[in-house]
């Protein structure tokens, strides 16, 4: 890399070299959303960065599902399980069960990364580790609002615990949703 040129001096344009291989470096993406103009990468350098920009996402989703998974594990093993009414009996297993799925639903891009390593599909591993993330972070969605929904039925009863748990569950798809407009004002 050069120096930035001094105040008066001509600037100068280092011309990049044309990839060895087939691929070219595009100026703009095939999705103009993905890294824009300017960005020189060939298609297949996008995939990588795509995945390890993935990868890290799926570290913190991750995070969240194996903690939350755990408490829920844990639990069982209180003394007050035992006091546990029907309603809160059945929204804790249903939460066991979306936690321990949510949380291998989070292993299964690096599983299928594993899988298709060095097959030169890339671009397959990127789009359904992305399908995967988006149902890891519904199940957590969903895991948010069900542990609402059993903490406050069993501090104050299951009309305010209903009531929390659609709150929860309400308040996760507007924030979704508001996101998802305002990315798209900016694209």
């Amino acid at each position: 890399m050069t120096d930035p040129p001094e105040d008066g001096e001509p600037q100068r344009h280092e011309r990049r070299s044309e990839p060895q291989d087939e691929t070219r470096r595009d100026e703009s993406p095939e999705d103009p959303h993905e890294g824009g103009p300017g960005r020189h990468e060939t298609e297949q350098e996008r995939y990588d960065r795509n995945w390890v920009e993935l990868l890290q996402e799926i570290r913190v989703t991750q995070m969240g599902t194996q903690i939350m998974t755990g408490f829920l594990l844990a639990a069982a093993f209180q003394d007050r399980m035992a006091d546990l009414t029907t309603f809160q009996r059945t929204v804790y297993l249903v939460l066991v069960v979306l936690g321990v799925t949510t949380t291998a639903l989070g292993l299964a891009p690096v599983s299928l990364h594993r899988t298709l390593f060095r097959r030169r599909m890339k671009k397959e591993i990127v789009q359904l580790g992305h399908a995967f993330l988006r149902v890891v972070l519904a199940g957590v969605v969903l895991m948010l609002a069900g542990t609402a929904t059993l903490i406050f039925d069993m501090v104050v009863g299951t009309v305010p615990a209903v009531i929390a748990g659609s709150l929860v569950l309400l308040g996760s798809v507007v924030f979704s949703i508001t996101m998802h407009r305002l990315a798209a004002r900016h694209r």
